[in-house]
């Protein structure tokens, strides 16, 4: 019967380590293969523009999120799959297009302001851009010329209604003051006479255009591309694909070897738990890959960054618990007992240790943009990870090794017998 017992535990051991490393070998490829990646390792193009406030108008909320659909929309002609566009700060965007294939053509399209105003002839601005509804190119019945048809939301059929009737009341028909000139770009596109109050919000810009397509691409441009207030682009970066794919090759030689370096440490150190922890790490991986997966996230050199570094704090977690067990040990415990000591008696440092990386990261993330918050979710999700693993699992493998006699030996954990107290020898 004892002889059954010990081939089973043996049996047990042999599965769960084979199963982890089966599931590691099979799932660690497709994981890292369905992984997106960032700009900085397959290329692309960093844009960070800055809304420009005017005497006139201070940059609200809502211009940023207009500016942000904007560009959103200006993306999507691009064809580019799953951009990164976010706002940094109170007048600050981020656009981030990974894998363009025409850089220059990803900033021009990009850059092009398309500030569109309607302005009296003393200069008064009457309406932008945000307050544009819809645009559209039509063929007047009439004339047989093509036109503008312009659609102003509830905010800007007020103030056109105001301003119309104001030039109406004030000027006589044929005032050259009686105009509202539209501009785009500060290049004036038309100056048309106001012949009466217009309240319903609808407006027509005529002349001017040569064909109906010139007329369509202008309505395309102020439909999709009419920014709510003035912007710059005050930073651009480009990295090319040839870099990109030269920093993700750097990136894997260096996580493989990390990883190498780290499980052979553990493997001569800690000699049959350091075996364990590096079990424990496949397990730790896939967890972190799996819910990076999971939320779409998108991996970047910051992020592998973070990575590494808990993949550092889930080594340390074990380096503490081990250094515990061997204390244990030496003090005369049993080796199941020194176990359960070890993990108790570290806890409260991993735990401490971890809490502050995790509070640093939330910083970082609250008050950084970008990669640096890329960096603190991965570091985050790292250390959650790392937690659980070394709490849980690499428990649960210590006492499904110990549970065999050949496993039990004190050699295997880095313990000489000669430190073992007399009177506990042969009780481990």
């Amino acid at each position: 019967m004892a002889g059954g017992k010990r081939g089973g535990g043996l049996l047990k051991v042999a599965v769960v380590f084979i199963a982890i490393l089966a599931l590691g070998v099979g799932a660690f490829k497709p994981l890292l293969g369905a992984m997106k990646l960032g700009l900085d390792l397959q290329g692309g193009v960093y844009v960070l523009l800055q809304a420009q406030s005017t005497p006139e108008h201070a940059v609200t909320g809502e211009d940023m999120a207009a500016l942000e659909r904007v560009m959103r929309d200006r993306v999507d002609q691009l064809g580019i799959a799953e951009p990164v566009i976010q706002r940094e700060g109170s007048d600050r965007l981020i656009i981030q297009l990974a894998g363009v294939s025409n850089p220059e053509e990803a900033i021009k399209m990009i850059g092009k302001t398309a500030m569109l105003e309607f302005k009296t002839s003393d200069g008064q601005v009457v309406v932008t851009g945000k307050d544009l509804k819809d645009a559209k190119a039509v063929i007047d019945q009439q004339t047989r010329e093509p036109e503008i048809s312009l659609k102003f939301n509830a905010e800007g059929t007020q103030k056109f209604a105001e301003a119309t009737q104001k030039l109406v009341n004030s000027y006589g028909r044929g005032d050259p003051k009686r105009h509202i000139a539209i501009y785009l770009d500060n290049q004036l596109l038309t100056n048309p006479h106001v012949d009466e109050a217009i309240p319903s919000g609808e407006a027509v810009i005529r002349g001017g255009f040569a064909s109906f397509q010139e007329a369509a691409n202008l309505a395309a441009l102020l439909r999709g591309g009419a920014l709510p207030v003035p912007v710059q682009i005050i930073e651009r970066r480009t990295v090319g694909p040839t870099l990109g794919a030269d920093s993700l090759a750097k990136s894997k030689t260096a996580i493989i070897t990390g990883l190498v370096l780290i499980a052979l440490f553990m493997l001569v150190v800690y000699r049959l738990p350091g075996l364990v922890a590096d079990f424990s790490l496949i397990i730790y991986g896939l967890i972190v890959l799996g819910v990076l997966w999971a939320l779409k996230a998108t991996l970047t050199l910051p992020g592998i960054a973070g990575l590494l570094l808990s993949v550092g704090m889930a080594v340390d977690a074990n380096v503490i618990i081990y250094e515990r067990l061997k204390e244990e040990l030496r003090n005369g415990k049993t080796l199941r007992a020194a176990v359960d000591a070890g993990f108790k008696r570290a806890f409260t440092t991993i735990f401490d240790s971890n809490a502050t990386t995790v509070l640093a990261a939330i910083v970082l993330y609250f008050l950084g943009s970008g990669t640096v918050r890329g960096f603190a979710i991965t570091l985050s999700l790292g250390i959650a990870a790392s937690m659980f693993t070394a709490i849980t699992l690499t428990r649960f493998l210590l006492h499904l090794v110990i549970g065999v006699p050949a496993f039990q030996r004190l050699w295997l954990f880095g313990v000489k017998e000669n430190q073992i107290p007399v009177a506990a020898r042969g009780e481990i």
